[in-house]
């Protein structure tokens, strides 16, 4: 049973942030999103004013994914910033499909403690 594991997974910040990058790097936008119900994104091609569903959330995430061919993804931070709320901090470096040019970016992902379990609530990303 898969439930037990993914639970297990976000107990605590650093397993959600190992989560993330594992389902960044593999680019599994359903597991970077996990169970959260609506999240804020702040990519190219959404719009930052308010959350969107899961699904959305996903769709949108699978589009900015797709270009790239990932060359590494580091976990720089990880800090709880009060009770319940959590930060990480990846560091990526990737090239667009075709291309040779490595490009580095910055994700900032927030999470908030629900059920015992970290659920993200916002990406945003920065050059």
């Amino acid at each position: 049973m898969l439930l037990p594991t993914l639970l297990a997974a976000q107990a605590t910040l650093s397993a959600a942030a190992d989560k993330a990058k594992q389902a960044w790097s593999a680019h599994d936008p359903e597991g970077l999103v996990g169970q959260s119900s609506n999240i804020v994104l702040q990519i190219p091609g959404s719009d930052p004013s308010s959350p969107l569903g899961r699904a959305q959330a996903i769709e949108l995430l699978r589009r900015y994914l797709r270009p790239a061919e990932e060359r590494g993804l580091d976990i720089t931070t990880v800090r709880e910033v009060e009770s319940g709320k959590g930060f990480v901090e990846l560091t990526r470096r990737y090239v667009v499909t075709g291309t040779t040019e490595l490009r580095h970016e910055t994700l900032f992902l927030g999470y908030r403690l629900q059920s015992k379990q970290w659920r993200l609530v916002e990406l945003r990303n920065a050059p």
